[in-house]
């Protein structure tokens, strides 16, 4: 380990423990994940984007004020933020040599239910994700005006109720805050004990930061299994952090990501990938199931919020609805003999394929939502293209052969059995006779046989 490892193992292992004196986080994960968050905060030129931290919670009173409290003292030029205007945070993240670091409590006053005539301010957040963001403003005076665009590039922490919007969301690095239980102890803060010992380790981040940034531009993390894409990019300025650093934090730093991520997956997903993912469970094995089958099944899921959806249970115009951005239709399917409006599995293969994780390999063939083992499917597809369909043919040895002693029926009382035998075969032959077409016995045609 180089004495730069060193150092930053050393700056991130104190600037993590004056984290847990004072803020109760969820999970130990969620103090590698903020630590890490705030060295990256003097590094930012060292990275493409810049991921956001929000911590959310549902209701009031659960510390997220007093986390963005300890991180003002460790991040480069903070700027607490409850209610400032956009040009005041314009002008904050312009200038790359004194560029603020933003930490925004009450966020959800701007993407709340309730919030109005915030436009300004959610453009601010969604384009300082990158580098190359950059928001146009009008600037002058009466009709001298001239377009400028201002560097929107800058670490950003919230806190608030809630949720967030996806744009925001799926940026963020999410930590869900809960109110201390009572057996979760932290030490009372005082600003001004505190506030000199917290900057003091927030200079020694920002001392150590500046000998590696140079370094970290041109590195590349290693990411988890299963950490791609979106999320791969929220986590890459956080990971190369952590291998500059050394010592247990490369490891520290993607049991975080893996965790964390999984978790903003699992809370975060839409009311159609919800739907996607309990049909998959419900399909099971079948080929086809009825419109009425499905919503049978999907109400009686407990955990599920098909039975109450927004009062009133999941129909079929609301599953059709649901469905129709994935191009799936329903269609007529044949069961018991009968066409009813339903749906395939092989309609459903392509969405299930794309927007789900992989079923667990536990769940095949216990009744979950796994892949129903087929051994006839020897490429291991997850349905064929298409069920052929097969035509009903009657039963022609049931009701040609020999009659068995259990359903024979017996002749009225006063008919001649061997009579009524001789009409039973005839009539027989007249119905099933491959070669022979069905007369067409109008109302006056002769006398026929009769029992």
């Amino acid at each position: 380990m180089t004495a730069a490892s060193r150092d930053g193992a050393a700056a991130l292992g104190d600037a993590r423990a004056f984290i847990a004196r004072f803020c109760a986080l969820p999970v130990e994960h969620a103090y590698t994940a903020v630590t890490l968050w705030a060295a990256h905060a003097w590094a930012l030129e060292a990275f493409d984007s810049t991921p956001r931290l929000a911590f959310l919670s549902p209701e009031p009173g659960s510390g997220k004020t007093r986390a963005l409290e300890v991180l003002t003292l460790l991040v480069p030029w903070p700027m607490h933020a409850v209610n400032a205007t956009p040009a005041a945070l314009f002008r904050s993240v312009a200038d790359p040599a004194s560029r603020r670091t933003i930490l925004f409590d009450e966020i959800d006053t701007i993407f709340g239910p309730k919030a109005k005539e915030h436009e300004e301010l959610r453009g601010l957040l969604n384009a300082g994700h990158r580098r190359s963001g950059v928001a146009y403003r009008c600037v002058g005076e009466g009709t001298r005006q001239e377009v400028v665009a201002f560097p929107a590039y800058a670490a950003v922490a919230l806190a608030g109720l809630g949720q967030l919007p996806d744009t925001i969301l799926t940026r963020s690095i999410v930590v869900r805050m809960r109110r201390r239980a009572p057996h979760e102890h932290v030490e009372p803060y005082r600003a001004r004990i505190h506030e000199p010992e917290g900057r003091k380790l927030g200079q020694q981040l920002g001392d150590w930061a500046a000998t590696v940034t140079d370094s970290m531009a041109g590195s590349w993390p290693e990411m988890p299994p299963g950490v791609t894409d979106r999320p791969a990019d929220v986590w890459e300025p956080l990971l190369t952090i952590a291998d500059a650093a050394g010592g247990p934090w490369p490891d520290r730093a993607r049991a975080a990501c893996t965790w964390l991520v999984r978790d903003n997956a699992d809370r975060g997903i839409s009311l159609g990938i919800r739907l996607l993912d309990d049909l998959r469970g419900i399909f099971d094995d079948a080929r086809t199931m009825t419109t009425d089958d499905i919503l049978t099944r999907l109400h009686a899921l407990d955990s599920a919020p098909w039975a109450d959806l927004k009062g009133t249970p999941l129909d079929a115009r609301g599953l059709s609805r649901l469905l129709d951005p994935y191009d799936i239709k329903p269609v007529k399917v044949k069961i018991g003999g009968r066409s009813l409006q339903g749906y395939r599995a092989d309609h459903l293969a392509d969405a299930w394929a794309r927007y789900l994780q992989p079923p667990d390999d536990d769940a095949e063939g216990s009744g979950g939502s796994g892949t129903p083992p087929d051994s006839r499917n020897p490429e291991n597809t997850l349905w064929p293209a298409e069920v052929p369909q097969v035509p009903e043919v009657p039963d022609l040895q049931q009701k040609t052969g020999p009659r068995s002693a259990h359903n024979r029926q017996s002749p009225p009382p006063g008919t001649d059995p061997a009579r009524s035998a001789e009409c039973q075969r005839k009539q027989s032959r007249r119905s099933y006779s491959p070669s022979r077409k069905p007369p067409n016995v109008s109302a006056s045609a002769g006398p026929r046989c009769t029992r």
